[in-house]
């Protein structure tokens, strides 16, 4: 019987972590399945750009593991068995079930609202493509000097609403930030953000803690009302809690607690990687929700499994976190180097130049994507014998 590895989840971690198994293990020995909810891959660090109007171009996912070996199932998983080693799905076919012997969570994150009054009835968000082209559609249906705001400063926050005055100049764009804008950023990275934001003609209401959100208005902690016709919400994202509903250890975030090897520290036939790991890197801090830990994660859970299952010893692959890079637009952007304990260094690159990097590794994540077994050893391991085996299952 083969072994089954169950990859949940085909974004930027899922997709990469299912054709890098799929690379390296023998098609004897296991069964590679990754189920995900939506037919297409979705680019997720570019839905700020589909949400302004541009075009992107989509990639099935039936294309992209076509000839690797890897089975998709289109469906939502809606829960998990660790006891039983099965994952329930709902898919056009009905609710299903999935058996496992190795199971990789990689389901992501949504919008985290914050329990903000009206946030969730009232604000529009670009955590993914449905609610991308629902604001898409609204910001169409805006007249020549409507208002949009954006709450939240951090890097989704800036990139959307630098993003949507570049793309609609006819709009009036604003930004609530909670603190000072980029305030993590070197002196001169913040001056060259101003500066952006200036040329763009984003107004700032910095120190602005946004408490509810109404149809047409956002009110501030200090209560001040802020008109918009339109409210994007950016601040913050949260995982599913379906892994804390299925008794996995979890942190306080939701994110499943997992070892260095991204193994859960409470079930170890389970491992996670992208925003649902609660993953502590090399300078002793969770890394954060992003795509750059979303590959550091992949890599590092993908590296265990198959070494564990093959009989050799499981390597450590890095953790650091290297820097911010910051899209401004289509022709700016800021990459921000960090030191090991995420304190941004002095150095920083912007304007074309940064923003040509920033687009090339946009291009480079998409082609990996379309190629997920591409520049990976082609040799294929045979799994081993291992104590604690039943069958096709590894109990430990």
């Amino acid at each position: 019987m083969k072994h089954r590895i169950v990859v949940l989840g085909a974004g930027y971690a899922g997709a990469f972590a299912a054709g890098n198994l799929a690379r390296r293990l023998s098609p004897a020995d296991t069964e590679i399945t990754v189920v995900n909810a939506a037919p297409d891959f979705v680019e997720r660090m570019r839905l700020h750009q589909l949400a302004s109007g541009q075009e992107l171009a989509s990639r099935k996912l039936a294309d992209v593991f076509a000839g690797t070996g890897v089975r998709l199932r289109l469906a939502r998983v809606t829960g998990i068995d660790p006891e039983r080693g099965t994952v329930a799905v709902t898919g056009d076919d009905g609710p299903g079930e999935l058996a496992y012997d190795t199971l990789l969570y990689a389901l992501g994150s949504s919008v985290a609202h914050h329990d903000v009054p009206g946030a969730a009835e009232y604000a529009f968000d670009v955590a993914g493509r449905s609610s991308a082209l629902r604001l898409r559609e609204r910001l169409a249906a805006l007249d020549e000097g409507g208002t949009v705001l954006v709450v939240g400063e951090g890097l989704t926050g800036i990139e959307t609403a630098t993003e949507l005055a570049e793309s609609r100049p006819g709009l009036s764009v604003a930004l609530a930030a909670r603190g000072e804008l980029g305030a993590w950023l070197s002196p001169k990275a913040r001056r060259h953000l101003r500066g952006a934001f200036d040329r763009l003609g984003v107004t700032v209401h910095e120190h602005t803690a946004v408490e509810a959100v109404e149809a047409t208005r956002v009110i501030a902690a200090d209560g001040r009302s802020i008109h918009a016709d339109v409210t994007v919400w950016t601040a913050g994202f949260a995982v599913h809690p379906m892994a804390a509903a299925a008794g996995l250890e979890v942190a306080g975030t939701g994110q499943i607690v997992v070892d260095r090897t991204m193994r859960s520290v409470s079930h170890p036939d389970i491992y996670a990687a992208g925003d649902s790991a609660y993953a502590i890197g090399e300078n002793g801090r969770p890394l954060p929700m992003s795509c750059a830990s979303a590959g550091l994660t992949n890599m590092q859970a993908t590296a265990a499994i198959i070494a564990r299952l093959t009989g050799r010893e499981v390597p450590a692959t890095g953790l650091k976190y290297f820097g911010n890079h910051i899209s401004l637009g289509r022709r700016d952007a800021i990459f921000q180097m960090v030191d090991g304990d995420v304190r941004s260094k002095a150095w920083y690159l912007g304007g074309r130049t940064a923003a040509r990097l920033k687009s090339g590794v946009l291009k480079g994540a998409g082609w990996g994507i379309a190629h997920p077994t591409f520049g990976i050893p082609k040799r294929r391991h045979r799994l081993t014998p291992a104590p604690g085996r039943t069958g096709a299952r590894v109990t430990a």
